[in-house]
């Protein structure tokens, strides 16, 4: 079973256990406009896909934010942001935060991104919510770069996640 930590305590993740080299799976989640999105699968562009917990969080926020600006200039890249808040809470976070580079997504229905992609936490706190994750996804639909960040409340290793990127080209 993969894990991460919430203030240093082991959080268990559940969902099926992918990784490097498997294909991405394509799952569906909610939009801010209320619309489904799909991700993962092969597309004519690489998939930047990031896990949060919530939005609603100084450390979610700041990624989110950090990520609009690392793929601004990014035209091979499609980046989106899964949480558990609700489409509405998101669609407020990204007009007040001034998110247009990436698409954020909710989760909340059916939880089927964070069971597909592994990162849906079991035990803790933040039952029901996912973790902080970051999926590289070539246009293959490949998976060429994955972290789990080890504690949920840091923030992940962006420079590896955009080398990765570049690298899928």
């Amino acid at each position: 079973m993969q894990s991460t930590k919430f203030h240093g305590t082991k959080v268990t993740l559940i969902g099926d256990q992918i990784g490097v080299g498997d294909s991405a799976p394509v799952v569906t989640a909610i939009g801010t406009d209320l619309n489904n999105v799909s991700i993962g699968g092969p597309r004519d562009k690489i998939q930047l896909i990031v896990t949060v917990p919530s939005l609603d969080t100084d450390t979610c926020a700041a990624e989110t934010r950090r990520f609009n600006e690392d793929v601004n200039n990014l035209d091979i890249c499609e980046t989106t942001v899964v949480s558990m808040d609700l489409p509405f809470a998101s669609e407020r976070f990204c007009t007040t935060s001034g998110i247009e580079n990436l698409t954020v997504v909710s989760d909340y229905l059916d939880k089927s991104v964070s069971k597909a992609y592994g990162v849906l936490m079991a035990d803790n706190k933040l039952i029901g919510l996912s973790a902080r994750a970051v999926f590289v996804i070539d246009r293959s639909g490949v998976i060429v770069y994955k972290e789990i960040v080890e504690e949920v409340t840091s923030e992940p290793n962006y420079e590896a996640a955009l080398e990765a990127i570049k690298l899928a080209r």
